[in-house]
């Protein structure tokens, strides 16, 4: 049986088999087996290549990626895990943000890369917050120690502080947004959890690198204390305990 769901998704992306041949490096006839047959599973990482360029979840081009992993213990939840947080297409973070409808939780340390690789995301959560979805960044002080220390760890050109700032000026001009709040945090240093309604991302930070080398896994709640309600605690201690940035109201820009 054909794949009709990778071939609606190719005809309304206009690619050829040859054109996504080419995206995901892989023979032609590859993708004609794709089409041709719906059983036929691509490598995972064919799987995340089609469905970045075609804009389309790997779920929904190949269904049975999840159906033959269904789980039965605590980790059922997991839904897939990438090696690299830059692993995960951006489809995927778009299709969260659009099905979100109560949380919005953005607790990564600078949150920097969400407003390069989403088009649009301001007004993406302008949208939301005017709908009545809670939208919420946590972000490192770019002036505390903890800030500082992970700068000279990672030695890279755009430091942690500059990329906690250029988040901070974006969330300035949604400072009219009542329902889109900001604090300061350093407790998520080594982790970055993402919050969309019942589903989130998780990324470990590992050692000195920089968030889009580490690993990322997309949870599903499916139970009560689950693995989603243990990184949901997580988020929700370090959100009370943050750090207000009233400036970023006040004024419409954050203190320097």
């Amino acid at each position: 049986m054909a794949n009709d769901a990778l071939r609606q998704a190719m005809t309304g992306a206009r690619l050829t088999e040859q054109e996504l041949a080419k995206a995901c490096q892989v023979d032609v006839k590859t993708v004609v087996r794709w089409v041709s047959d719906e059983g036929r599973m691509p490598h995972p990482r064919h799987r995340w290549a089609a469905s970045e360029v075609l804009g389309v979840d790997e779920t929904v081009l190949w269904p049975d990626s999840i159906r033959k992993n269904v789980k039965t213990g605590v980790d059922r939840e997991v839904v897939a895990v990438y090696p690299y947080r830059s692993a995960c297409p951006k489809s995927v973070w778009r299709r969260l943000i659009a099905d979100a409808e109560k949380d919005l939780t953005f607790a990564g340390y600078t949150n920097y890369f969400l407003w390069l690789e989403i088009p649009n995301l301001r007004g993406a959560l302008r949208r939301k917050a005017e709908a009545g979805c809670r939208v919420r960044f946590l972000v490192g002080d770019p002036t505390s120690e903890v800030t500082r220390r992970r700068e000279e760890l990672e030695d890279v050109p755009l430091t942690v502080g500059t990329r906690i700032k250029i988040t901070l000026d974006e969330l300035a001009k949604l400072a009219d947004v009542p329902a889109v709040e900001a604090r300061y945090g350093d407790d998520h240093i080594a982790m970055s959890v993402f919050v969309f309604d019942d589903e989130m991302l998780v990324t470990p930070h590992l050692a000195h690198l920089v968030g889009h080398d580490s690993p990322m896994f997309h949870v599903r709640r499916c139970q009560p204390d689950g693995l989603f309600d243990r990184f949901e605690y997580h988020v929700t201690r370090l959100w009370e305990t943050g750090r207000p940035i009233p400036a970023l109201h006040a004024t419409g820009r954050p203190a320097d």
